[in-house]
C-alpha cells in the first residue's frame, strides 16, 4: 500500500468485474442511538462492464458484501 484509502480498479479483458478494497480507517460515524462515535470504515469500489452486468445487479452484490462484512458470522452459517 502506498497510503491511499480509496481507488477505482480497472477492468482488463476478459474480466467482467473487479472489486477494489481500501484500507480500514477510523472515521466518525453515527451509531444506532444517533450518537457520533469513532468507527472503523473500509471503502469498497466495484468496477464492472455495464454491457454484461446491470447496475442494479452490481449494487445488490455490493449490498450483500456490505452485509457480510458487517456481520461476519453470516459467513459461517449453514444452509
Amino acid at each position: 500500500s502506498v497510503g491511499g484509502g480509496w481507488f477505482t480498479p480497472v477492468i482488463n479483458y476478459p474480466e467482467v468485474a473487479i472489486l477494489g478494497v481500501g484500507t480500514i480507517a477510523q472515521q466518525p460515524i453515527v451509531n444506532a442511538e444517533g450518537e457520533i462515535v469513532v468507527g472503523r470504515v473500509m471503502k469498497l469500489s466495484l468496477s464492472f462492464d455495464h454491457r454484461i452486468v446491470d447496475g442494479a445487479t452490481a449494487q445488490q452484490a455490493m449490498n450483500n458484501i456490505k452485509r457480510l462484512l458487517a456481520d461476519p458470522e453470516l459467513l459461517m452459517m449453514e444452509g
